[in-house]
């Protein structure tokens, strides 16, 4: 688990300076803090770095990345685990494959080389992102996991490609353009952002299941997107009726996701497990300490507010698993003290200071001498665990049922996640036209921040106003979902996949899983994100995932045996933080923040916002009438715009370039 970056030129003769690789490198040591390398081709225009973390092959030297295969056709940079590596090594060993290391990442080099990409990539099962450069067709892929769980980005400047695992590895090569583009700062402010996107003007992700090839002809980049894995959920018709005998599914799931989890347990440093009072990562708990002979450490985030802290339910969890449980308790002053360092680290800004606890508690398991945890998060993706699940499969997929109960069931969800109205749930219903006309309806996990459109383009400079003109945050959306992959599918399966591509692998596994955690040096292992477990999950009918008024149904009769009853019986409680105006002491850090970032200057100097409209949120914010799911989504607002005034402290007022040469010179990391 580690941190990758690397320059492709357009022309071969054009050279690559190795220090300024190394500095890429190095501004990501917290990716990788137990060594660094890196390999430049100077006949072929190429180079690529390396920050590891040493997780599988502990020994410095012989695991040292980049990658070269034994004829140095091809070089390789990895950040991530492939599970069942030993096995693959194993049976390549026995076709004639010599391995240099102990490490998962080798496996790339002779897979590709006897298989091709294709093939290889069926073969690899974990969370991974790399850069691959194959000398013989001059070309450079560059491959990121199904999910998206390990980032990667990418840009193109006058001398040819940058890549890197965060955008400041970008930002650190004195190449890269560094500014928001009107579009990118519009996403920020909404939450949502359109899949492949980033704030940043000319910078972009690889997509989940996609490759990047870079093919070099003739001193030009041609570069082309392949697809090799999506979300395929059967047609409609194709699943069973209600008759069906539920126990093969709950079989299966509990077979499957134990696979997972086992797979998740190898590592040559001890694993954890975070702990909330989810069913998601209780069963990872239970599942992980009946696997091991040991007792596991698990890592539990608790809040000062009895309506948001989850703790009770983990405390018992832990109890009955016998694990060795560390508990975190957060109060109002740690979240928002610590918002503009996890700004950094996250490079998007963020909705709820959830993100601020996750990095926090990084920070604890770090300190507590773990690398390794395992993680609940991918349950609700693809159970149907979120409120908005159930709200879709209520309007849109239970035509059989009488309207009437159909309504008493949305009522009873709205009056049951009254918490989370504004944020988990829209204020009130909103409707895309594309998203209708792509998906069949507007899904409501993204009505809550489509919704916010009408407060978040006042709040956009004039000027970059006028460069937005008409242009629609739903319709850039939809314009990324593939067609292929609705037409015919169930509801819910539409609302899920529209999830998946948005808010799982823009929120959830950005801010909210590898960014936090790896600013610590702590790598997260989400099992249930196992494209073998997804990839049957897929196949569960709808109503075995939300039975009745019942979500996650199929892993809750799975897992039963090792829940809690309390938790077995209770309905999905979203995990969050507290908001900002639940807590007067946490109101008055978000103003200490203000006054720093939203100041008339400072909105000034970064000419991204209007002062005047961000005075009238916060006015609005204050107001004697706003009611309390309005102030939920107002504090997302704020919280937005604190980020990107942030952001463009961080990215953009800051000199990268030199701040990664400082970080270089302090690492003693040279070239």
């Amino acid at each position: 688990m580690c941190g990758i970056a690397g320059v492709f030129n357009h022309r071969v003769n054009d050279p690559i300076d190795a220090q300024t690789l190394v500095n890429m490198a190095a501004i990501m040591h917290h990716r990788g803090p137990d060594g660094y390398g890196y390999h430049i081709q100077s006949e072929q225009g190429i180079g690529f770095s390396h920050a590891r973390l040493s997780i599988i092959d502990l020994d410095e030297e012989r695991a040292k990345q980049p990658f070269l295969s034994a004829d140095e056709r091809l070089m390789l940079t990895h950040n991530g685990e492939f599970y069942d590596f030993k096995r693959i090594r194993a049976d390549l060993t026995a076709r004639g494959a010599r391995f240099r290391t102990k490490s998962d990442s080798e496996i790339v080099l002779h897979l590709f080389e006897r298989y091709g990409l294709e093939a290889t990539l069926k073969e690899l099962r974990g969370e991974f992102a790399f850069g691959l450069y194959d000398k013989d067709e001059d070309a450079l892929y560059l491959v990121r996991d199904r999910f998206g769980i390990k980032p990667l980005y990418w840009t193109e400047t006058d001398e040819g490609v940058v890549f890197g695992s965060e955008l400041k590895v970008l930002f650190a090569h004195p190449q890269v353009k560094r500014a928001f583009s009107a579009e990118g700062l519009y996403h920020q402010l909404i939450q949502v952002m359109v899949p492949g996107s980033t704030a940043f003007e000319g910078v972009h992700q690889v997509q989940p299941g996609q490759v990047v090839k870079i093919k070099r002809n003739n001193g030009t980049l041609n570069i082309d997107t392949l697809k090799y894995w999506d979300v395929d959920f059967p047609n409609e018709h194709d699943y069973p009726g209600d008759e069906v005998d539920e126990t093969e599914y709950v079989e299966g799931v509990r077979e499957k996701l134990l696979e997972a989890v086992q797979h998740r347990m190898t590592a040559d440093v001890p694993v954890g497990c975070y702990l909330s009072g989810g069913i998601d990562s209780c069963s990872i708990l239970g599942l992980a300490s009946a696997s091991t002979q040991t007792s596991v450490k698990a890592f539990t985030i608790g809040f000062d507010s009895d309506d948001y802290d989850e703790t009770p339910i983990a405390r018992e969890m832990a109890e009955a698993t016998d694990a060795d449980h560390h508990i975190m308790a957060l109060k109002a002053n740690d979240l928002y003290d610590h918002f503009v360092k996890t700004l950094w680290h996250t490079e998007r800004t963020i909705y709820n200071t959830l993100g601020v606890a996750k990095y926090l508690m990084s920070q604890e398991v770090h300190e507590a001498g773990y690398k390794v945890v395992m993680t609940g998060e991918g349950s609700d993706e693809l159970f149907a665990g979120y409120p908005a699940f159930r709200k879709d499969m209520f309007l849109h997929g239970l035509d059989h049922l009488p309207e009437i109960e159909r309504l008493e069931w949305q009522k009873l969800l709205e009056k049951n996640n009254q918490l989370f109205k504004g944020a988990m749930l829209a204020r009130e219903e909103f409707s895309s036209d594309a998203l209708n006309k792509k998906v069949g309806f507007t899904p409501s996990c993204v009505q809550p921040w489509l919704s916010c459109s009408s407060v978040a383009k006042p709040l956009i400079n004039r000027d970059l106003q006028k460069q937005l003109g008409n242009y629609d945050p739903g319709q850039a959306i939809a314009d990324t979902l593939d067609e292929t992959y609705l037409a015919g599918r169930h509801p819910l399966d539409r609302a899920q996949y529209v999830w998946i591509k948005t808010m799982l692998e823009g929120q959830i596994l950005t801010w909210g899983g590898d960014r936090v955690d790896m600013a610590n040096s702590m790598e997260a292992r989400p099992a249930f994100l196992d494209h073998h477990l997804a990839e049957y999950a897929f196949t569960v009918p709808p109503h075995l995932r939300i039975k009745g008024n019942k979500e996650k149904y199929v892993l809750r009769e799975a897992m039963k045996g090792l829940l809690p009853e309390t938790l077995y019986k209770r309905e999905k409680f979203a995990f969050m933080a507290p908001p900002a105006h639940t807590d007067p002491e946490k109101w008055k850090a978000v103003e200490r923040l203000a006054e720093e970032f939203l100041s008339e200057q400072a909105v000034k100097d970064a000419g991204l916002l209007d002062f005047d409209a961000v005075q009238a949120v916060f006015a609005r914010h204050s107001s004697s009438d706003v009611t309390a799911e309005e102030q939920v989504q107002l504090d997302a607002v704020i919280n937005h715009m604190l980020g990107v005034q942030v952001l463009h402290h961080h990215f953009v007022a800051t000199d990268v370039p030199k701040q990664a040469q400082q970080r270089a010179q302090e690492l003693g990391w040279h070239a």
